[in-house]
C-alpha cells in the first residue's frame, strides 16, 4: 500500500470535507489538521532521502531486518478482528455486500462471546468435521474475525466501538481488492454504504474508503490503477 503519509493527507482532506457539510466550524479545525500534517510528513520516513538501491532495502528503513530469523519460517498474516455490535447486520454486509463467506464460528457461552471467521476461501472445501474445520480456518491467510460479545445488539446503553479514526488515533482500515474500484463503488453506493471517501474524492484518484455497519473503514483498490495512484510514492 502507499506510504502512510500519502494515505493520512487524501483522508484527512476527505473527512474534513465531509465535516464541512455539516459545521461551517469545521473549517477551521481541519485547517490546523493539514498544518500539524505537514509538520509530522517533514519527518516522517517517507520524506527521507534514501540511499542507493530500491526504498524497501534495509539500508533505506532503519530497524528494518536484513535477515529474517529461520525460527519465523512458517508464520503469516492469519486474521484480523473487528468487534461488532449485531452479528446478524455485520454478517449481511460481509457477505452481502462484500462477498466474503462465513468459514468458521465458534461460541463461548460461559464467556458470553461468539467469533465469526470470514474471508474469500472456498468454503466447500472447508472440512465435515467442526474441529478439523477451525484447523482448516486458522491455516487460512487473511481473514476477518468479528467478535461479538453477547446483548450489545439488544443494549440501549452501548454506544459502539472506536474505529481507530478519531482521537486518539490508532488503527486505521482494512484494504479489499476490486476488479474495477469505480464499478465497484457504483454498486455500493445502489446498496447504499457509507463513503468515507469515492474514487474521485482529494488528490488521490481511483483510491475508496467505505463503512462497515460498526463505522470500521475499508479502503477499496484494483491492480489496474493501484500502481498508477501511488506512483509518485514509489
Amino acid at each position: 500500500m502507499a506510504a502512510a503519509a500519502a494515505a493520512a493527507a487524501f483522508l484527512s482532506t476527505s473527512a474534513c470535507a465531509l465535516r464541512r457539510l455539516s459545521s461551517p466550524a469545521s473549517v477551521v479545525s481541519c485547517s490546523a489538521q493539514f498544518k500539524r500534517f505537514d509538520r509530522v510528513r517533514r519527518f516522517t520516513p517517507a520524506a527521507m532521502s534514501t540511499s542507493s538501491g530500491p526504498k524497501e532495502a534495509p539500508a533505506n528503513n532503519p530497524g528494518l531486518q536484513a535477515e529474517i530469523d529461520p525460527a519465523t519460517k512458517g508464520y503469516f498474516m492469519q486474521q484480523t478482528m473487528f468487534r461488532v455490535k449485531d452479528p446478524k447486520v455485520s454478517l449481511d454486509f460481509y457477505s452481502r455486500v462484500m462477498g466474503m463467506s462465513l468459514l468458521k464460528r465458534l461460541d463461548f457461552p460461559e464467556m458470553k462471546f461468539s467469533l465469526y471467521f470470514l474471508g474469500y476461501e472456498n468454503v466447500a472445501s472447508a472440512p465435515a468435521d467442526p474441529v478439523k474445520r477451525t484447523e482448516w480456518t486458522f491455516g487460512q491467510k487473511a481473514t476477518l474475525e468479528l467478535t461479538h460479545n453477547w446483548g450489545t445488539e439488544n443494549d440501549p446503553e452501548f454506544k459502539g466501538y472506536h474505529n481507530g479514526n478519531s482521537d486518539p488515533r490508532g488503527f486505521g482500515h482494512i484494504g479489499i481488492t476490486v476488479d474495477d474500484v469505480y464499478k465497484a463503488c457504483e454498486r455500493f453506493e445502489h446498496l447504499g454504504v457509507e463513503f468515507v471517501k469515492k474514487p474521485d474524492d482529494g488528490k488521490m484518484k481511483g483510491i475508496a474508503f467505505i463503512k462497515d455497519p460498526d463505522g470500521y473503514w475499508i479502503e477499496i483498490f484494483d491492480l489496474n490503477r493501484i500502481g498508477e495512484v501511488t506512483a509518485t510514492a514509489s
